[in-house]
């Protein structure tokens, strides 16, 4: 019986793999370290902004706490940040299980 819930499980990821390959890979073209740069830096600019606004807000706070909409800029960058990440994760792991095709920079190795 393990062996057949094993052999399941490994259809299962297989189907889950090639079902997955087959809907993203033709809506994104093959990918080089170039087109994954502006994904990195948008998530940078975006970890920047967060970061900037919680450091501006310290400084005029000074002992006191931060207002309903100084707290709500503050969500939203944070919120903005956090889905480039986890949209920049998601393409990570999709490169990793194969859904994408990539392509090496001249002189670099396949990926």
């Amino acid at each position: 019986m393990p062996h057949d819930n094993n052999r399941l499980l490994l259809e299962i990821e297989k189907t889950i793999r090639d079902i997955n390959r087959d809907v993203i890979n033709p809506l994104i073209p093959e990918l080089g370290l170039e087109d994954i740069r502006p994904v990195m830096g948008a998530v940078a600019r975006a970890r920047a902004a967060y970061l900037k606004e919680l450091f501006d807000l310290s400084e005029i706070l000074h002992d006191s706490v931060p207002t309903p909409e100084q707290v709500k800029q503050l969500r939203l960058l944070r919120m903005i940040y956090e889905e480039l990440v986890a949209g920049a994760k998601a393409l990570e792991t999709a490169i990793q299980r194969g859904y994408l095709d990539v392509h090496s920079a001249p002189g670099g190795s396949e990926n």
